[in-house]
């Protein structure tokens, strides 16, 4: 049976929020996606050039304005489509309209080319990651599963968890969501979050306080 093809990371923190925008790409093919460009395009592009890489698509764990701040500009200079969940794209126009508010300045209102759902593919070379569904921090949160890691987006941080305090955060479906479909993948999966440092499954298992009685 053929290995699946380890999927290269890199991360790129951008924004006035601190964003983790992170570039994937294929070792084989150097195709690539860029998940959550929450700002500063040039940072990402002189990174995508240096490495000499082939954006295919951008996707986004959700549609806050921290996350989605530069897809617009990506999509403009690389001719690439942009996907986010379904349930997410309501969360997109307000967070444009709020984005002023969080310190994010006018962003332009991107295209959003494919909605997802949870089991969809996202493909590039001969990568492939499947879309998990994890509402809570927003009702399209989603994660993006590899073979050894999960993009988690806001859902789950270090020893902590998203907020759900925004329009369409719900504590009790964020924890659901934590526990039904990353809980359940194994110990050793790295976890790359929205913001801050990465972590993993069983690590947060063990020491999230927000499950201590779990």
């Amino acid at each position: 049976m053929k290995k699946e093809t380890v999927v290269r990371v890199a991360c790129k923190v951008v924004g006035p929020i601190e964003t983790n925008c992170y570039i994937l790409s294929c070792p084989e093919t150097r195709k690539a996606i860029i998940v959550d460009p929450g700002g500063n395009p040039d940072v990402i592009e002189i990174f995508i050039a240096e490495k000499r890489l082939e954006p295919v698509a951008i996707v986004c764990t959700h549609g806050h304005s921290d996350h989605i701040a530069s897809v617009a500009d990506l999509q403009e200079r690389y001719r690439i489509p942009f996907a986010l969940h379904g349930d997410d794209v309501p969360i997109v126009t307000l967070s444009i309209r709020e984005a002023p508010l969080w310190g994010m300045g006018r962003i332009r209102e991107p295209k959003i080319d494919r909605v997802l759902s949870e089991g969809d593919a996202i493909t590039f070379g001969t990568v492939t990651g499947k879309v998990l569904h994890t509402p809570g921090h927003t009702p399209g949160g989603i994660s993006i599963l590899f073979d050894g890691i999960v993009l988690v987006g806001d859902t789950l941080f270090n020893r902590s968890i998203g907020r759900t305090d925004f329009a369409g955060g719900d504590l009790d479906t964020i924890l659901e969501s934590i526990r039904t479909e990353l809980f359940t993948l194994p110990g050793e999966t790295i976890v790359y979050c929205g913001h801050g440092p990465s972590t993993s499954i069983g690590d947060e298992r063990i020491n999230n306080p927000f499950f201590e009685n779990a």
